[in-house]
Formats: C-alpha cells, structure tokens, sequence
C-alpha cells in the first residue's frame, strides 16, 4: 500500500513553505513522491522527493518530514520532544554561527492546542550516513563525532544569550521541583524494579538525592555552560561520506538545554559503552574534545576542569535509564544503560563525589 503524502508535504504547501524559506522562486512543487518512511520510538520520519516546473534553480530535490510517532499522538513525552525540537529548529538555530553544524530546517511547525507538530528539514541521504548500526562506531568516527560536538558547544560556550534569548536557567525553586520529580520517578522505578535493583544501587541513588543541593552548586554557577544536545548517543550525528571531510551534522534536538558541555559527553561515552572500549577510548576522546574546544576560542577551561564535569556528568546520568523506565522507553534500551552506566560510576570513582 503507498504511503500517504503527509499534509504539510502536499505540493502546493510545500511551495510556499519553500518560497517563505528563500530556496525557491517562481516555480512550482508539481509532484510529491514518498520514498521512505520508518518510525523511531517518539517520531516519524518521511523521506520524500519532489519534482518542480519552472524555475526551481537549487530548490532541494527531496526532504525530511518528522513528527510525532502515530502510536504516541497526545502522549505527554512526545508532547515535550516535539516543543523541544521545535523551538530548537525555530529559534536556536538560525543563531547558530555554526550553522553547517546541523541540518538545515525550512519549516518547524507545533500547534500549542493539539501538540501536533512537524519539522521540515534538508536531507542529507546523498552525502552523509548514521556511523553504524547499534555497533559502536570506530576510532575515526568517534574522533569525528566529538570534535562536531566541540564545536557546537564552544559556538555557544558561555555566550551572553544563554538564560537570555537562548533557553532558560532554572532558579532555585524550579530545581527543587525537578529533583522532586527525580526523585519521584525513582521511587516508581524501585517498585516497579523489584529485586533488578540491588540494595547497593538504591543507597547510590538515596545519597544522589539526598546529595543534590550541593552538587548542583556546578548547575547555578552557570559559568563554563553551553547548548548541550542531551540525546548524544553516536547515532544521532550523520557523518559525511567524503571521508576527508569534517562536515558533520548532529540532529535530534528534542532533549536540548543549558548545560555544562560534559552532559553529552557523558550521554555518548559512559552510557553507551561497555568497560573495555570506554577504557581504551575515554581518555583520548576527551582530550580530543578538549583540544577542539581551545582551538575554537574557549579559555579559562583546562583540561582537568572538563575530567571534573564528566566525572559529575557521569554521576548524574544514572537518573537517565530511571526516567527511561517510567516513561515507558523498551527495556532493552534502559536497563543495559543502568548497567553500562553504573560500571562507569565505579571506574570513575564517581561516588567519592558524594561524600
């Protein structure tokens, strides 16, 4: 059965979205084509082509729709995904002196009643690939991938429109309320869990909590803060095909906000891998990032300041698979998160953070 043609992706809409975005002058989108379309656990994502008559010049030859995943329509979780990534495209991006950094969006769409939402955005298919598939991705591509996030990050490292025009801080009040919910979606985590949870690990996250006012000292300071995508595992970026190339683009951008820029490597690195890659990549990943941060103008953050962040980064992230748990993300995905993170916290000697 043909896959139907999205509204926002119909051939006179898509005209003048085109035109409203400057790639497009006096011709017409005559014809659209669906060539691919799959779901991810929050989103839809529809490849389509499209022909022109008339004068199109460098109007793009096909597109990416993304919205919100069928099956989830009204689901509070993709409510906030689709805001976050929205605003990102909306207001975020066209900011972004980097701007080659992701790709680019011609049309970012929610309605505020209904939470229906969509994005419009270049596809890269012919020039870039996902690194892999599941499989962690290799030396080369890892270094690739850090120094895109380098990048990103000191594009916007400390730059006077964060909390400002960019994102918000969340003041004392605001925090509190959020380690509240933290600490009321582990508590329905711990029950649901039963004895997949061991005593050790539920006073880890007890004295995570109990923890909390002093560790996020680190968050209110607000000095040495960036955009930090949040989703940051490895296949979340496209890599160009042109291997010689550096021209890499991160996407998925429903998890962004104001942040220390270790959040992502922590999200990427400790979470994802098992002990014996983290081991033999870790360290020269980060002075790999490390080095690209000072190379694109960021001063005053040594080398040993970044290992104290993704020390705390990593402490942090064990809150990540809880609230994968209680917002109903698969099993598989959560629970080998739990345990890979967990190895990292005892490597790191993270715990030593909450004495």
């Amino acid at each position: 059965m043909m896959e139907p043609i999205p509204e926002a992706t119909q051939a006179e809409r898509l005209t003048s979205t085109l035109r409203r975005a400057g790639v497009l002058g006096e011709g017409h989108v005559n014809n659209v084509t669906v060539e691919s379309s799959r779901d991810t656990i929050l989103s839809r994502i529809v490849r389509v082509s499209l022909n022109y008559s008339g004068a199109a010049g460098d109007a793009p030859r096909s597109l990416i729709y993304k919205t919100s995943h069928p099956d989830r329509v009204g689901d509070a979780l993709c409510a906030i995904a689709g805001r976050q990534e929205v605003a990102f495209y909306d207001q975020i991006a066209p900011m972004m002196a980097a701007a080659n950094l992701v790709p680019r969006c011609f049309q970012a769409h929610r309605d505020a009643e209904t939470n229906v939402w969509h994005l419009l955005l270049e596809d890269l298919t012919e020039t870039h690939a996902i690194p892999t598939r599941w499989l962690p991705p290799s030396r080369k591509q890892c270094g690739a991938i850090v120094r895109a996030h380098a990048r990103l990050h000191a594009s916007w490292w400390d730059s006077p429109h964060l909390g400002v025009s960019v994102g918000t801080w969340l003041a004392a009040e605001a925090m509190d309320q959020q380690m509240q919910r933290v600490a009321d979606d582990f508590q329905r985590f711990a029950d649901s869990a039963g004895d997949l949870l061991s005593r050790e690990r539920r006073r880890l996250y007890e004295q995570l909590l109990k923890s909390a006012p002093r560790l996020l000292q680190r968050y209110h300071s607000h000095q040495n803060f960036t955009i930090t995508q949040g989703d940051a595992h490895v296949w979340n970026i496209f890599l160009p095909k042109d291997h010689q190339s550096d021209d890499a683009r991160l996407f998925d951008w429903d998890a962004w906000r104001l942040e220390v820029a270790s959040r992502d490597l922590a999200y990427m690195i400790a979470m994802h891998w098992y002990p014996d890659r983290r081991k033999e990549m870790e360290s020269s990943l980060l002075d790999e990032y490390h080095d690209t941060l000072v190379a694109h103008g960021v001063q005053g953050y040594d080398r040993r300041a970044l290992e104290a962040d993704y020390r705390l980064s990593v402490l942090w992230r064990i809150t990540t698979p809880v609230w994968q748990a209680v917002h109903n993300i698969p099993a598989v995905i959560w629970w080998n998160n739990l345990e890979r993170i967990m190895l990292a916290v005892d490597d790191l000697d993270c715990r030593s953070l909450l004495n």
